[in-house]
């Protein structure tokens, strides 16, 4: 369960504080799931995304007296930034950020590598979780919360291969770097940064991202085949529950972690 204790000024009033958390990527897969279950454990959300009517349709199907949608296009700083202000004005403070917008792209041969989908991939993986560490940073320090900002990285941010797209593989090991800088930067505030890096889950995005359309169940078909682990198949809630962890002061002491959610996969394959 979501209780923030880190506060020092809320330290007396638990039972009636409501955490405040802002989720990109939030209209579908990983980031629906995450609100869903960050809602379950009495957070208030805020989700971001540029998918509106799926965005809305979440908030509604959760409860818009817990749930908010913002639209947001994390390669825009206003944007990010007019985002950030609207959850602080909303719920006084931001507790924690799940930044988890992230694009895919074509598995192509490294001689036929697409640099306009390249440049695309890394403005949303990358500089978009950036913007968003960038303000939310400045709100938890200006507030004097001791918050905690997690982002969704990849099993593709400790591994390389042929089976993921050069462009997305990038972008994933730039952003763990990112998160241990940020780490860092930001340990002197008591806010921590962590990455949860999953193997594959079939969400409707990485469904897109497939040249032939796939249904869910025939991708995680797939997924579990080339699984280490058998016997289990990685869902949406299993990388949102570990993204509840990192977000929760059950992992008060961690800080610039990158927690693998891909079932040993990287340590057979690495």
């Amino acid at each position: 369960m979501i209780v923030n204790v880190w506060d020092d000024w809320n330290s007396n009033s638990k039972t009636n504080f409501i955490t405040a958390v802002v989720i990109t990527g939030g209209a579908s897969g990983i980031g629906a799931e995450a609100a869903r279950l960050f809602t379950e454990h009495g957070a208030r959300v805020v989700i971001t995304d540029v998918k509106d009517e799926l965005g809305r349709n979440v908030a509604v199907s959760i409860g818009e007296d817990k749930v908010s949608y913002v639209h947001c296009d994390v390669r825009k700083e206003t944007e990010v930034e007019s985002a950030v202000k609207f959850a602080v004005e909303k719920h006084g403070r931001i507790d924690v950020i799940f930044s988890n917008a992230g694009v895919p792209e074509p598995l192509l041969d490294i001689r036929d590598l697409n640099l306009e989908a390249f440049d695309r991939v890394m403005a949303v993986n990358v500089r978009g979780a950036a913007a968003f560490i960038k303000h939310v940073a400045r709100a938890m320090v200006e507030k004097k919360t001791r918050g905690s900002i997690v982002c969704t990285t990849s099993v593709a941010s400790v591994i390389a291969g042929t089976v993921v797209p050069h462009g997305y593989t990038a972008s994933k090991h730039a952003l763990v770097g990112l998160i241990r800088s940020a780490a860092g930067d930001l340990g002197k505030h008591g806010i921590r940064v962590n990455g949860v890096a999953p193997f594959g889950v079939a969400t409707p995005l990485v469904c897109e991202g497939y040249k032939i359309k796939m249904e869910a169940s025939e991708l995680e078909e797939i997924f579990s085949e080339t699984a280490n682990l058998k016997g289990i198949v990685l869902k949406a809630r299993h990388v949102a529950e570990a993204a509840l962890f990192l977000a929760s002061d059950d992992s008060a002491y961690v800080s610039g972690h990158n927690l693998l959610v891909d079932g040993g996969f990287s340590v057979v394959k690495n």
